[in-house]
């Protein structure tokens, strides 16, 4: 047996995507609208207490294409936390014309692969910075899950850890190469979700993404053993922008 990498697990985190019924929406009378904006509106207040206090993080982003029109992104301690938040937004009137269509369950994470120090890592404060990030407000996002191949002789999971950590050293070697450009959360979803891992990336130039993303390709990390679920890339929506953006 493969000796198996040891992480570093933080926030729990919730990528939570719906889409607009705008036609429905538009049936209700302006006051029932406002008042539906205003409701959730509350709910961004306790959203905004709990991030004041260093509990937690959270973002939402306006999606581009036909996956989704709304993406949450959320960090709480732990997952009852999330799945609290997930209920309240459900028990709003406004979530009857977010329609759900996807969604991420996965945990923050930093694998020993790229560098181990000594003493606890839970206590530096580097490491505190990624494990328990504030989520940057950056113009744009990009979402992606991924999974590493299992597939005959490109079992990823089957490799010696010192071969997987020689590769996943160079493979951090690109994405250091956009340090300023591009911010990157890692989350692990194994056990949680379909995927092994959720990929969120920050930046105020979007094409970054494609830039970055492509390059990754050519490593053998990305080419042998990275397998790619569906991608969704938008804007950010402040909280008084959402509230705009409810407006017709």
């Amino acid at each position: 047996m493969s000796e198996a990498a040891k992480t570093l697990d933080g926030w729990y985190c919730l990528h939570d995507f719906r889409s607009m019924d705008w036609h429905a929406f538009k049936q209700l009378s302006s006051d029932e609208r406002q008042l539906a904006i205003t409701e959730f509106q509350q709910v961004f207040s306790k959203w905004n207490q709990v991030a004041d206090s260093g509990e937690g993080s959270h973002a939402i982003y306006n999606i581009l294409g036909q996956k989704a029109d709304i993406m949450f992104m959320v960090l709480r301690p732990t997952m009852d936390e999330l799945l609290h938040i997930e209920t309240e937004i459900n028990k709003t009137t406004l979530s009857q014309y977010l329609i759900p269509t996807y969604s991420y369950v996965s945990v923050v994470e930093l694998s020993n692969y790229l560098s181990e120090e000594d003493g606890d890592p839970y206590q530096n404060p580097h490491v505190r910075a990624r494990l328990y990030p504030a989520l940057p407000k950056s113009q744009y996002v990009c979402f992606y899950p991924m999974d590493k191949k299992r597939e005959g002789e490109d079992n990823w999971y089957m490799l010696p850890s010192a071969a997987r950590k020689e590769m996943m050293y160079s493979h951090g070697k690109i994405g250091r190469t956009y340090a300023g450009k591009v911010k990157q959360i890692i989350t692990g979803s194994v056990g949680f979700d379909d995927y092994e891992w959720g990929v969120t990336l920050f930046s105020e130039d979007v094409l970054q993404f494609k830039k970055l993303i492509y390059e990754m390709r050519f490593d053998e990390v990305s080419a042998r053993y990275g397998v790619f679920g569906s991608f969704f890339v938008g804007t950010i929506l402040k909280e008084d922008a959402f509230s705009k953006y409810l407006y017709v």
